[in-house]
């Protein structure tokens, strides 16, 4: 049998790993397909990605369309785990604002993100790309899942390479 320690260090782990998979699994974790935003019915802006470089129609439904995809894609650097689009944070308001002021004054989707980009980092984009800078983003979690099922396996082993005497002499004391 295993003592007490054994088992609070094995619920612990066990706690940990569910604490894991139940973050990766979150909208807007490393698991998620699409944010809850992203699956409302917003129009894409024509072929190719997103922010692409050629510049859309200015007029006023227009220029919401573009705002409203490009907030979308730009994380609430207040809620971290919202869109501009989704979060109401003075912030998130704020940089609406911005990208809409922006795209106003005739800059291109790709502009805008590369402004956004450079002002706040990789990290303002909700899908940030996998790059050298971005590793721990995006490989973090699996680091520490693999981390926390060695441990787990290593307490298995000493558990079950424990005399089985150990336990009723604990409890005899």
């Amino acid at each position: 049998m295993a003592s007490r320690a054994t088992v609070r260090r094995l619920a612990a782990v066990a706690l940990l790993g569910a604490a894991l998979v139940a973050a990766l699994a979150a909208p807007g974790g490393a698991f998620a397909e699409e944010t809850a935003a992203a699956k409302r019915a917003e129009p894409h802006l024509g072929p190719g990605p997103k922010w692409g470089s050629a510049r859309h129609d200015g007029g006023p439904a227009g220029l919401d369309a573009r705002v409203a995809a490009l907030a979308e894609q730009l994380r609430c650097l207040v809620c971290q785990n919202q869109t501009i689009a989704d979060s109401s944070a003075q912030l998130a308001l704020d940089l609406k604002a911005e990208v809409r002021r922006q795209l106003a004054a005739g800059k291109a989707d790709g502009e805008v993100i590369a402004f956004m980009t450079q002002r706040y980092g990789d990290f303002v984009l909700y899908k940030p790309p996998v790059k050298a800078t971005t590793w721990l983003l995006w490989f973090g979690p699996f680091a520490l899942l693999a981390a926390g099922l060695l441990v787990l396996l290593r307490a298995l082993r000493r558990q079950a390479s424990a005399p089985p005497g150990d336990f009723e002499e604990e409890i005899e004391a």
